[in-house]
């Protein structure tokens, strides 16, 4: 219920969701076994970080600034502990719920709150080795929320420097998990971007991490971002044996072992995955055929993807000169709108009505284009 409300609520509710500032509760930390503290960390910049992933940090993670030879006071460190470790990993579940139900772009500037208390409570805290371990995971892995939401959102450079973030926490967390799931992301914005090179390097680089996690999907996903590298790059055989590895990994099952953060990935993504690859090499019947698919195969509450789905069907039947099939499906997708706010997927679905407006005689697209015109300007 509150994923599917806290929209109409405002910022206020909106923070209640994800996290800010809301304790946990005794009975959500008791038993945890967190030692008394033991110890400060301070977290360097992302200079550890690949340079191909460095960028300029965006303010959401900005502090006051510091001028040499001139330090400011230093507060008294803060005790960290179970309760606020909690916090930062419930605001990563809670972050990706509501993602998946509507988008990023309502959540973006808001998540961000959550991350820079997370990265305070990481310089300036003072806690055990077991609380350290996990508040630098939870930490990174907010990082990478907070940089998917951005991607999604259109802020490309932003997501870029929220990964570096994250890679530089994995690197020295020497947390596998961790770097796995940066390389990820990392491999999908580069690919949105128009780096296929950069995609291809850090999908292999996730997968060279993942080996050591016994995670089948895993190495299953990291192998369809490496499948959409090489399909940008036309390189349709290296494309197709990556497609083969990564069904054939993905056929193994889930695991225990698989991280939480995959809980999206299954038989629709995997489908809606590949067909962004057909979509690339300019196949358009397999591409379209996968992305109904996908649709078809979507779970219910998975909202936003839904919409992409049908955004990226879209876009396929109007590569295949389907002008009727093309706003048919335009047409499904932007009657979600009002459910979904993702400025990626309203990109995609103005680059199809552009396309599209030349042929406004058919009478699909005439509607099609009124209902989208309606939708954009509401």
């Amino acid at each position: 219920m509150r994923r599917r409300t806290f929209l109409a609520g405002g910022s206020t509710a909106l923070a209640t969701v994800i996290g800010i500032d809301r304790p946990a509760s005794a009975a959500q930390v008791a038993g945890a076994g967190f030692g008394p503290a033991v110890g400060r960390s301070a977290l360097p910049g992302a200079e550890f970080a690949a340079p191909s992933l460095l960028g300029t940090a965006p303010s959401l993670l900005g502090t006051e600034p510091v001028v040499p030879g001139r330090p400011g006071p230093v507060p008294p460190p803060r005790k960290v502990g179970a309760a606020e470790v909690f916090g930062v990993e419930q605001a990563v579940r809670d972050i990706r719920l509501a993602d998946d139900a509507h988008g990023a772009d309502a959540l973006y500037e808001l998540a961000g709150q959550s991350l820079r208390n997370a990265y305070l409570l990481l310089n300036e805290g003072e806690y055990s080795a077991e609380t350290e371990r996990r508040l630098q995971s939870g930490a990174g892995e907010l990082a990478i929320s907070v940089g998917w939401l951005a991607h999604d959102s259109n802020r490309l450079g932003d997501a870029r420097s929220f990964y570096a973030e994250a890679l530089a926490t994995a690197r020295m967390a020497g947390d596998p998990a961790l770097e796995a799931h940066v390389f990820c992301n990392s491999a999908f914005l580069a690919r949105d971007a128009g780096r296929p090179r950069e995609a291809l390097r850090a999908a292999q680089a996730g997968q060279c991490a993942a080996r050591e996690l016994d995670s089948a999907r895993l190495l299953a996903l990291l192998a369809m971002r490496e499948a959409g590298a090489w399909a940008v790059l036309r390189d349709r055989s290296a494309c197709e044996r990556a497609i083969g590895r990564a069904y054939s990994l993905f056929d193994r099952g889930p695991s225990e072992t698989d991280p939480e953060w995959m809980s999206f990935f299954g038989e629709a993504e995997i489908a809606g995955l590949q067909s962004q690859c057909w979509s690339a090499l300019e196949d358009w019947d397999r591409a379209s055929d996968q992305a109904a698919l996908a649709i078809a195969l979507q779970e219910p509450h998975f909202v936003r993807n839904r919409v992409l789905y049908t955004a990226e069907l879209a876009h396929d039947r109007l590569g295949r000169g389907d002008l009727a099939g093309a706003a048919h499906h335009g047409s499904a997708a932007v009657a979600l709108f009002g459910e979904v706010r993702s400025a990626r997927i309203r990109s995609m679905l103005a680059d199809t009505a552009g396309r599209l407006r030349p042929h406004v005689a058919v009478p699909e697209v005439r509607r099609f284009l009124i209902g989208y015109e309606r939708a954009a300007a509401a």
